[in-house]
């Protein structure tokens, strides 16, 4: 999947999912929206859905430090890489 594909349905999931029409690709999340762990959570298991397997506990933890949308996008990037490699 390419990063304007992903970043599309990342939009979606926030519009839909979170009621945030339009983040700034680098605002940061928490202060912004006050983006708290429990949407954290919901937004894990959106992108688990959004890439069709469950994430590891690794790939999770590493998420942990996530502040921006443009942070998600190279999250998910990593997370298609890294399982290409492997396969």
């Amino acid at each position: 999947m390419k990063r304007d594909e992903i970043e599309s349905q990342i939009l979606q999931i926030f519009r839909d999912q979170f009621e945030i029409a339009n983040p700034g690709l680098d605002q940061d999340l928490r202060e912004v929206y006050e983006f708290d762990s429990i949407d954290a959570i919901e937004l894990l298991r959106e992108i688990e859905v959004l890439l069709g397997a469950k994430l590891t506990r690794e790939e999770k933890k590493s998420a942990m430090d996530i502040r921006t949308i443009n942070q998600i996008l190279d999250y998910i990037e990593s997370i298609g890489a890294s399982r290409a490699a492997q396969v």
